[in-house]
């Protein structure tokens, strides 16, 4: 099943269930979708692109939900988080520290990197080994620490 498909069958859920937060999360989220439908045009949406969709949406919600913190806005902050959650239901398992910081150093003996000038050759490399499982901004500090 498509991942489109999957996600309206959530909305038609969350409508007979009431959950109201839940459903206004699946409508902003097709929503996006159908933008970034839009955007590709005349092309099909595959679910790689569907992916990054909610990985964006999942960064703006954790983004919103700290600057919410950093105002005293702690109920707004919750809203957030708890959007972010029904959201990275859609991603696919995140690796832990161990496994990236694996691939890093696979990665970094690979290349030859020595200094924090090749960061930008590692990150690469490392992004595409793990394929969007990984946070970004793990991967960075990994990366960071491992060169310096």
């Amino acid at each position: 099943m498509s991942m489109q498909k999957q996600i309206m069958d959530d909305v038609k859920n969350a409508m007979r269930a009431k959950e109201a937060v839940k459903l206004s999360t699946l409508r902003m989220l097709q929503s996006a979708i159908k933008n970034k439908e839009i955007e590709v045009r005349p092309n099909e949406l595959s679910d790689k692109d569907v992916i990054s969709v909610v990985k964006k949406l999942v960064k703006q919600r954790k983004e919103a939900a700290e600057q919410y913190e950093n105002a005293g806005r702690p109920e707004l902050a919750e809203k957030e988080i708890e959007e972010s959650k029904f959201l990275e239901v859609y991603l696919p398992a995140q690796m832990g520290e161990e496994q990236v910081t694996s691939i890093v150093e696979e990665v970094i003996a690979a290349l030859g990197a020595s200094s924090m000038k090749e960061m930008g050759a590692v990150m690469k490399e490392v992004q595409a080994k793990t394929a969007g499982s990984a946070d970004g901004k793990m991967i960075s500090s990994i990366v960071k620490a491992k060169l310096s």
